[in-house]
């Protein structure tokens, strides 16, 4: 891995991406049609520069449990292709850069929002609850879930009940999503003594609470359509892609394998960027 190669790792572009994914929907659901291209540009490098110094940080803290997870032992603090030292001067330039970049270009509420999220996922989901709570991804998840809300403040300068909903939208997704994946991988999970759901609890307790998650989600996706006052495409879609959603929730509770648990885990990122793009269409296709 080159050092470029490895200090991009240190950002988890991939996370960054989903995280973006969810940001332009709110943006034009807050816009009521298309905000300004460079406003949305602002408001995406900023949330990456702050995402991915949350992830970097979080890759700080973890280093010695990445070395121990098959999943992680190939990370760049693990393998040294970064020295910690470089990787957290690296992680607190970028939260800098994010709030200085989009308190200039954005807003200040924006700029503190992303901040805080970070803030949040290193002390309270990081060095706190994931290595002591089952709770941790149901709590720590939270974190993830703030890139609706600079969004929304990136157009509006404000919060209300809308994005509050789209907030809550992702909080519950995260637990069904994350817990799908750690299915696969709660071997890793138990030899690190992160005590993940999948690692700590039994199959059928992890398949029940990823059914109660998805079946909230699914309200929640409802609920946004009334809140958020959403029209017949995002409406026909939530409906559509939440009943898929919780079929494949209980088609993993009958059938307890590694193999149906990432069935729900990619179809999980495939609803989120459906349902997002859907109410960004919504809005678009209304106002046209």
């Amino acid at each position: 891995m080159s050092r470029l190669g490895a200090y991009v790792a240190l950002t988890k572009p991939r996370i960054i991406e989903l995280l973006l994914v969810t940001t332009v929907p709110t943006m034009v659901v807050a816009e009521r049609g298309l905000p300004s291209g460079w406003l949305v540009l602002a408001t995406l490098v900023g949330g990456a520069l702050a995402a991915g110094g949350a992830n970097a940080i979080n890759m700080y803290v973890d280093r010695d449990i990445d070395s121990v997870m098959d999943r992680t032992k190939n990370r760049p603090l693990v393998t040294g292709a970064v020295t910690p030292r470089a990787a957290l001067t690296f992680a607190v330039s970028l939260e800098v850069l994010a709030f200085v970049e989009l308190w200039a270009l954005v807003n200040l509420l924006s700029a503190v929002l992303a901040v805080s999220a970070t803030l949040f996922y290193v002390f309270v989901y990081t060095l706190w609850l994931k290595r002591t709570s089952r709770n941790n991804i149901v709590i720590g998840g939270a974190a993830g879930a703030v890139p609706v809300l600079v969004g929304w403040a990136a157009v509006q300068n404000s919060l209300g009940w809308a994005p509050v909903v789209l907030f809550g939208i992702i909080f519950v997704w995260t637990p069904p999503h994350f817990w799908a994946l750690a299915i696969r991988y709660k071997d890793d999970y138990a030899a690190a003594d992160v005590p993940m759901l999948p690692a700590v609890a039994s199959f059928a307790a992890t398949a029940r609470q990823i059914v109660l998650y998805t079946v909230a989600l699914w309200a929640c996706s409802l609920l946004f359509a009334e809140v958020g006052g959403m029209g017949a495409i995002y409406v026909v879609t939530a409906v559509v892609t939440g009943g898929v959603f919780l079929l494949y929730a209980l088609q993993l509770q009958r059938d307890a394998t590694p193999a149906r648990a990432m069935k729900l885990f990619h179809y999980s990122i495939s609803y989120v960027t459906v349902l997002f793009g859907s109410m960004a269409l919504d809005q678009i296709v209304r106002g046209a």
